[in-house]
């Protein structure tokens, strides 16, 4: 490894003579981060789609809502100062018990820019269904098929939803967090 890389950044654990580094605070103020080209874009298309934003260790997670979902995407593709033209990850989290229990996460990257943004929509779990992006980016039928079969969330528009990595089946969706320790019997 080069001289000076092997630890991938400047943090230490209580070496002596170093500390650790410290953090910025998060920034949670919509007001604050408005400036970012991307949530600029998503508010002056249209203020309702954004719920929130935070921006913590140089990273930039917008909260938009389910129902916006597709064409914040599409805007975001399309926009000429911040070309979001990839998409790297699209996962999920369940939040049980609160509510809304899921959180669906678009990783974009903006090549050109080099820069990364992380969308999130939120879901309920008694019924938690958003729309694909698969129109968008092609590459998101095998993230969702993924999403759908761990999960349960349903993908509105999706070409072909069925199971990826579970036997078609299979009874439940394993990364539920209500979902049995040793299935179901």
């Amino acid at each position: 490894m080069e001289e000076g890389r092997a630890r991938l950044g400047s943090y230490d654990l209580g070496v002596a003579g170093r500390s650790l580094v410290a953090h910025a605070p998060a920034i949670h103020d919509l007001e604050q981060l408005k400036g970012h080209p991307a949530i600029a874009r998503l508010i002056s298309w249209n203020a309702d789609s954004v719920e929130g934003a935070k921006f913590d260790r140089d990273e930039m997670t917008i909260h938009v809502r389910s129902t916006y979902i597709r064409d914040a995407c599409m805007l975001l593709r399309e926009d000429s100062q911040c070309p979001f033209n990839y998409l790297s990850d699209l996962t999920c989290v369940d939040r049980y018990p609160s509510e809304p229990r899921f959180e669906v996460i678009y990783h974009l990257l903006s090549i050109p820019n080099r820069e990364r943004v992380r969308l999130k929509v939120h879901l309920q779990g008694n019924s938690p269904t958003v729309d694909s992006v698969t129109q968008v980016w092609p590459g998101a039928n095998y993230f969702e098929r993924e999403v759908y079969d761990l999960f349960g969330v349903r993908f509105a528009g999706h070409p072909y939803l069925r199971r990826l990595l579970m036997p078609e089946n299979w009874e439940g969706h394993p990364l539920r967090k209500d979902y049995p320790v040793e299935g179901y019997r």
